[in-house]
C-alpha cells in the first residue's frame, strides 16, 4: 500500500499525473537549441511571422495544388497508401501531444481564476508556454497543407471547402498570433480534438479499416465552430463594448487587436456555414428523397440554401473547364445577338456563292 502512495495521481495542477511540460521542454531544447520557456514570438524575426511570409506560403500552396492537378490530368494516380498512413499518423500524434500540453497549461488556470480570466487576460491566455504552443500549432497548419498534395497526386477532386479551409486556417492562426488574442486557446484546443479524431480516422481508413462514425467527424467540426463562435463573439463584444461603448453591459476588458477579432469572427463564421452546408449535402440526401409534398415556404428555404451547399461541395474547376465555359458563353452570346439582329432586320444575311457546274 505504501508503494501505491508513491505513484503519481492526477491533480488540478497535474491533470495527467506527471508533468508533461518539462519532458516537452527537454525535447524542444534538443531540437531548437534553447528552452521553450525562453521562446518569444517576435513579428518580423520569428519564422513565418510576417504577412508577406505567410502570404508567400499560401500562394505557393495554391499554385502547387492547381498546377499539380493540371500536371496529373493525363497521368495515372500515384499509389501512396504507405506515405498517406505515415502522414496521418504523425499528424494524429502531433495533434494529441499539443492537445495534452494545452490541457496541462489551461486546467489549473481556468480552475483557479475562472474562464473569463483565461480568455480575456494576457496573464491567463497569453503565457510563455501557451504562446509557444500557439506558434507550434500555427506551424502545423502548413504541414497539414500536404493533405491537399496527397489529394492531387491521387487524383481526388479538389472541393472549394477543402482548399479554402486549409489556406484560411493558416491565415487565421497567423492573425491571432499577431493580434495577441488570449481567447486563441479555445478554437485551437477544440480544433486539436477534431484533428486527433479526423487524422486517426484517415489513418485507419488507409489501413483498410471500415469505420462507421465518419459522419460524426463533420458533426464534431460543426459543434467545434459553434463553441468557437460563442467564445470569439463574446470576447470581441467585450473588447469593443469596453473600448468604444462603455455604457453597454460588460464583464470587463478583453485582450487582443481589432483586426484579429474581425478575422476570427469572419473566418470562423464562414467555416460554420460551409461545414453545415457540406453536412446536409453529404449526409442528408436520403432524407430529401420520397414523394412527400413540399410546401412553398420549404421550397423557398431549399432554394435559398442550395447555392451555399453547392459551393461547399463544388469541385474547383480546372483550366480546361473554365476555357470550355468561356467558349460556351461566347457562342451563346453570339447566337443571341444574331437571333435578335435577324428579328429586327439589322443583320445582313450571309451571301453564299453557288459552285459552278
Amino acid at each position: 500500500m505504501d508503494s501505491l502512495k508513491n505513484i503519481p495521481h492526477p491533480t488540478l495542477d497535474r491533470p495527467f499525473a506527471i508533468e508533461l511540460w518539462p519532458l516537452f521542454d527537454t525535447v524542444y531544447t534538443q531540437v531548437a537549441g534553447f528552452s521553450a520557456n525562453k521562446f518569444v514570438f517576435v513579428p518580423g524575426e520569428t519564422a513565418l511571422s510576417t504577412l508577406p511570409a505567410s502570404a508567400t506560403m499560401l500562394i505557393t500552396y495554391y499554385v502547387t495544388i492547381f498546377a499539380g492537378r493540371e500536371f496529373m490530368k493525363h497521368r495515372e494516380p500515384f499509389k501512396l497508401n504507405g506515405l498517406f498512413m505515415v502522414h496521418n499518423l504523425y499528424l494524429t500524434i502531433i495533434s494529441g501531444t499539443l492537445l495534452a500540453l494545452f490541457v496541462e497549461q489551461l486546467v489549473p488556470t481556468v480552475w483557479k481564476n475562472g474562464i473569463f480570466y483565461a480568455i480575456c487576460d494576457h496573464r491567463g491566455g497569453w503565457t510563455t508556454p501557451l504562446v509557444t504552443l500557439y506558434y507550434l500549432n500555427y506551424l502545423t497548419k502548413y504541414l497539414e497543407l500536404l493533405d491537399t498534395v496527397f489529394m492531387v497526386l491521387k487524383k481526388k477532386p479538389l472541393t472549394f471547402l477543402h482548399t479554402y479551409h486549409h489556406g484560411a486556417t493558416a491565415l487565421l492562426c497567423y492573425t491571432q498570433l499577431i493580434g495577441l488574442t488570449s481567447v486563441s486557446w479555445v478554437p485551437i484546443t477544440l480544433n486539436l480534438v477534431v484533428h486527433v479524431v479526423m487524422y486517426w480516422y484517415y489513418f485507419q481508413a488507409a489501413r483498410g479499416v471500415r469505420i462507421w462514425w465518419k459522419k460524426w467527424i463533420t458533426r464534431l467540426q460543426i459543434i467545434q465552430f459553434v463553441i468557437d463562435l460563442g467564445f470569439v463573439y463574446f470576447a470581441s463584444y467585450t473588447y469593443f463594448s469596453s473600448t468604444y461603448f462603455p455604457t453597454l453591459p460588460t464583464f470587463g476588458t478583453c485582450a487582443g487587436e481589432e483586426f484579429a477579432a474581425f478575422a476570427g469572427m469572419g473566418i470562423l463564421s464562414s467555416y460554420l456555414l460551409l461545414f453545415i452546408s457540406f453536412y446536409f449535402a453529404t449526409y442528408k440526401k436520403e432524407n430529401t428523397k420520397g414523394g412527400r409534398r413540399r410546401t412553398k415556404s420549404r421550397r423557398l428555404s431549399e432554394t435559398a440554401t442550395r447555392a451555399t451547399i453547392d459551393m461547399a461541395k463544388a469541385e474547383v474547376p480546372d483550366v480546361q473547364r473554365i476555357e470550355d465555359s468561356i467558349h460556351r458563353l461566347e457562342d451563346s452570346m453570339h447566337h443571341r445577338t444574331y437571333s435578335n439582329g435577324s428579328a429586327n432586320g439589322s443583320v445582313t444575311p450571309r451571301v453564299t456563292r453557288s459552285k459552278k457546274a
